[in-house]
């Protein structure tokens, strides 16, 4: 299709008890563009749910579910019910409090083992007993106690001290300097009685270093059997967080788009823009939703208040085929064409594949291109991100396969396709030829000599010829746009109007019928200069038609300078504009000398020898690699700059806004 399609404007008003399900269809169908009404409003239901998803993904990420890439969902995702509620809640709630337990294990083992090793290297040391209390870390008690107050003390205490029995009512209590007045104050209300140590008795009891390290090697264990719970929780639960994050994120979702329109005690007033030929089924499919208590009212873009403002720009949707599609991301990259305009994305298609193709005309690179194209297009999951190339890589190599048959070039070999060209030539004019088209004067038939250089110029020509035909499109384009937009003036008395296009053509029939022996006569400059006359004086006669005072708006110097400076930059233009399609002819060239270099040498290399052949199959290799990728990559940069400056720089004054419907996107785990 050369235009977007028809849009119109619609006002929904549902029930709020049934407003969930009507935005749920719209948000997995992708059929709306929302027209805000006000300013979004967070709401206790907004706030309470991205808690509730934060705390999934924090779960999900705790037991490596965001690891997970091979969970699939079965079933289409759908808002949360109470038993997802409750669900969200119950696996939060476990995995948080393994999560608690991991935390306290870690910390507690951390903690012994720096108690062990401060411990240990004083174990050797011989100093009495009673000078380990000005150790920088450990703080010792040593005494009896009530055996069943052992227990009570261990739990009072938690994590913030060891206690060691050395036998059945004495214990060894060690503890960080910083708790050692919360221990001290434990063990009296226990009536704990401290034992004298005499001052000749030296070192660390035994007894405390093996209790020590048995609890370090039980808590090793205990973060062991934490670890395998984590991993079965992953495998159990890893798809049930995915798709409750999911379901969250709809509703979120949902809540959002709530809060961004008006409401009554009873109703949702929805607003936004849909496609037209989408209007039939969004109508019956919410009859069918709400059993018809939803009202719709539609109406023409150019009904609405704000359009006609020029507040609000009617959105851009495309209708394309695969083909086209491909190319839909090139155009949308300078700008979307504004609604009722004519869409240049068909045209972009066609002539960035022709042009790619001359310049890049190899058999067999162009089956890489084709062949790439294919396995990125296959290998969706792997290249998502390059999918939208894929399109494009297998138009331009299927383009560089034609273009390398008619130049004879296989992977820059210029023998192999010598038979083939000769049979289907043969059997097409009844002459056999070794290749169709000569691109490089020297290569081939060098023995014609002046006919070869005379191909190579209609070769030029032909390429000269496209840039006319881009550059006539982009005019005429600009012309219908600027009749639709009623800005008449730009349409028929400006350089990229009717009166330019007029100028354009006859100067290029004045061009052509002297290059094939015509000469100048008298019409001609009638011909050339009744654009010019428009163009220069444009403003003029649109403000007398129009009636518009003053005639002349900013003076006659004024209006004098601004006319010639609009002639001269029209000729300018128009010239470059022309002339910059020889570089299509020019890299085509430049890659058939590189071809002929490569070939070149890989033939020469290949008549001297094994390691004669084995060089020539590393300069083939390497330098088709370097075609491929460095070549491949100008000749692309330079087909978008021709498309960018020399066509859209014609109608692209303007540019319109995108269709982006409303749709779920949601946080992955």
């Amino acid at each position: 299709m050369l235009f977007p399609r028809k849009m119109k404007y619609v006002e929904l008003t549902v029930l709020k008890s049934e407003a969930d399900i009507v935005l749920e269809y719209l948000g997995k169908k992708g059929l709306i563009q929302f027209f805000d009404t006000q300013a979004p409003v967070e709401t206790h239901a907004v706030v309470h749910l991205r808690a509730v998803i934060e705390r999934l993904l924090d779960a999900g990420i705790y037991i490596g579910a965001e690891k997970a890439g091979d969970t699939s969902l079965d079933e289409e995702i759908s808002l949360p019910d109470n038993e997802d509620k409750e669900l969200a809640d119950t696996l939060c709630s476990k995995i948080e409090i393994l999560k608690e337990l991991e935390y306290q294990t870690i910390h507690e083992k951390q903690r012994i083992r720096e108690t062990i090793n401060e411990a240990r290297a004083f174990s050797k040391m011989n100093l009495p007993f009673s000078d380990f209390e000005h150790l920088s870390y450990l703080t010792l008690r040593i005494g009896r106690i009530d055996p069943k107050g052992s227990s009570e003390l261990r739990e009072n205490l938690g994590n913030r001290a060891v206690i060691i029995p050395l036998d059945d009512n004495r214990i060894i209590a060690a503890c960080s300097k910083k708790g050692r007045f919360a221990l001290d104050s434990h063990l009296k209300k226990l009536s704990f009685e401290p034992v004298v140590i005499g001052k000749n008795y030296r070192g660390i009891p035994a007894e405390m270093m093996k209790s020590l390290n048995e609890q370090h090697i039980n808590l090793e264990k205990e973060l062991e059997k934490i670890k395998n719970e984590k991993e079965i929780l992953r495998l159990n639960c890893a798809s049930d967080l995915e798709r409750l994050v999911l379901s969250m994120n709809t509703m979120l979702t949902i809540e959002g788009i709530k809060g961004r329109f008006t409401s009554t005690e009873n109703l949702y007033h929805f607003s936004g823009w849909i496609i037209a030929d989408t209007q039939a089924k969004i109508v019956k499919d919410l009859t069918l939703l709400t059993g018809g208590r939803a009202v719709i009212h539609s109406c023409q873009p150019h009904d609405v208040p704000s359009v006609k403002n020029g507040i609000e720009k009617v959105p851009v949707a495309m209708k394309h085929n695969a083909f086209v599609k491909g190319f839909e991301s090139m155009v949308f990259s300078y700008g979307a064409p504004l609604y009722g305009t004519i869409d240049p994305t068909p045209i972009v298609a066609f002539f960035f594949t022709l042009m790619f193709g001359i310049m890049f005309g190899d058999v067999g690179q162009g089956l890489v291109l084709l062949l790439a194209g294919i396995f990125i297009k296959k290998s969706k999951k792997t290249f998502v991100k390059f999918s939208k190339f894929s399109i494009p890589l297998i138009s331009v190599g299927i383009s560089s396969i034609i273009m390398g048959f008619l130049a004879g070039s296989f992977f820059t070999n210029e023998k192999i396709l010598i038979a083939p060209t000769r049979v289907i030539t043969k059997f097409i004019t009844g002459e056999p030829m070794d290749r169709i088209l000569h691109i490089l004067p020297m290569a081939g038939e060098a023995a014609e000599g002046p006919s070869s250089i005379t191909k190579l110029l209609y070769f030029f020509g032909f390429t000269v010829a496209i840039g006319v035909i881009i550059n006539s499109l982009g005019l005429i384009i600009n012309i219908y746009n600027r009749c639709v937009l009623k800005k008449y003036q730009a349409a028929f008395f400006s350089k990229t109007g009717l009166s330019g296009l007029l100028l354009f053509w006859y100067a290029l029939f004045l061009v052509v019928r002297l290059i094939f022996g015509g000469q100048f006569e008298l019409y001609d400059i009638t011909g050339l200069l009744i654009p010019s006359f428009c163009i220069f004086f444009g403003p003029v006669i649109w403000r007398f038609i129009t009636r518009e005072k003053p005639v002349l708006e900013n003076g006659l110097f004024t209006f004098i300078i601004e006319g010639f400076v609009e002639i001269m930059e029209t000729v300018i233009t128009y010239v470059s504009n022309t002339i910059s399609f020889l570089r299509v002819g020019a890299f085509a060239l430049a890659h058939a000398v590189f071809s002929f270099i490569v070939f070149y040498f890989t033939d020469e290399l290949a008549s001297s020898g094994i390691a004669g052949t084995f060089s020539a199959a590393l300069i083939m290799i390497f330098g088709n690699a370097v075609i491929i990728l460095l070549e491949g990559l100008i000749v692309a940069i330079q087909v978008i700059r021709l498309q960018y400056y020399e066509f859209f720089n014609k109608f692209f004054v303007e540019t319109g806004a995108e269709f982006a419907p409303f749709r779920f996107t949601s946080k992955k785990l």
